[in-house]
C-alpha cells in the first residue's frame, strides 16, 4: 500500500514535543501516536485505548481538585462535556495534530486528517504515549495544560448525555459495575473500516453490540442498544 509519509519531519516532532511541554525519552512513542491504523500495522489503537482511561482518570482528578463540592453525578456530567470528541477534536487542531498524522494513501485523500474521530482518538493516544514515556504525572500535567484555558466551574453546563454517559449513569444509580467495551471485529479496507464493538453489562450478564465507522462511534451504538434491553426489562 502506498503510504502518505514515511514518518513526520523531526522538526515537527520536536516542535510537536514543545507544544506538549514534554520532551519524549522515547520519540517513537510519539510518532506511533500518530500513525493511524490506515498507514501501518503498528498504529495508535493500543495507545488510544490507555489514553482514554488516562485522560479520564486525570479530568477526575482535575475536577476533584477544583469542584470539591459538587456531587459525583455533576462531577460525571461536566467530565462527559471536557472529554467528548468535540472538545478533544478542538484541542488536537489547536496542537496542530492534523499535520502530522501518518495515513495511508486513502485515507489521506478522504480528508482523514480533519476528521474528527482520528483527531480525537490521536490526541488520546498522544497522551497514552505521555502516560508511558513520564509516568502518571507527566500525563497529568499535560492533561492539565490541555483545559487550562477552559472557566471549569460549578455551574458549567454539561454536555447532552451520548449514550455511553447515560448507560453509566443508570449503572451508577443502581449501584453497579461499569460497562465493558471490547472491539469484537473490523470490517472493510483499512481507510474505510467499520468497527463492531461489544458492550457488556457484567453485573446483569449483558451484551449488546454497535457498528460504526470509528471505534468510538461503534461504542456508543453499542452502548444506545445496550440501554433499550435494559429500559424494556420490567422494573
Amino acid at each position: 500500500m502506498t503510504k502518505h509519509a514515511s514518518a513526520a519531519p523531526d522538526a515537527s516532532i520536536l516542535g510537536l514535543q514543545q507544544r506538549l511541554q514534554h520532551r519524549f525519552a522515547e520519540p517513537a512513542l510519539l510518532l506511533r501516536a500518530l500513525t493511524h491504523r490506515s498507514f501501518c500495522a503498528e498504529h495508535n489503537e493500543r495507545l488510544e485505548f490507555l489514553g482514554d482511561s488516562v485522560l479520564n482518570l486525570a479530568v477526575s482528578r482535575l475536577l476533584y481538585d477544583q469542584l470539591g463540592e459538587l456531587p459525583e453525578g455533576d462531577l460525571s456530567r461536566v467530565r462527559a462535556n471536557l472529554v467528548r470528541q468535540e472538545s478533544l477534536h478542538q484541542i488536537a487542531l489547536t496542537l496542530d495534530l492534523s499535520a502530522l498524522l501518518r495515513l495511508g494513501e486513502g485515507e489521506a485523500r478522504s480528508g482523514g486528517n480533519r476528521r474528527p474521530s482520528i483527531l480525537a482518538d490521536a490526541l488520546e493516544a498522544v497522551i497514552g504515549a505521555v502516560y508511558l514515556d513520564g509516568g502518571f504525572d507527566a500525563a497529568q500535567a499535560l492533561v492539565e495544560r490541555l483545559f487550562k484555558g477552559l472557566d471549569i466551574k460549578p455551574e458549567m453546563p454539561a454536555a447532552a448525555k451520548d449514550p455511553k454517559t447515560e448507560l453509566q449513569e443508570w449503572l451508577q444509580g443502581r449501584r453497579m459495575k461499569l460497562p465493558v467495551y471490547r472491539v469484537a471485529g473490523t470490517l472493510g479496507a483499512q481507510h474505510k473500516q467499520t468497527f463492531e464493538v461489544e458492550c457488556e453489562v457484567p453485573d446483569l450478564r449483558l451484551q449488546e453490540r454497535g457498528i460504526g465507522a470509528s471505534r468510538r462511534a461503534a461504542e456508543q451504538a453499542a452502548a444506545a442498544a445496550m440501554l433499550l434491553k435494559l429500559k424494556a426489562q420490567p422494573t
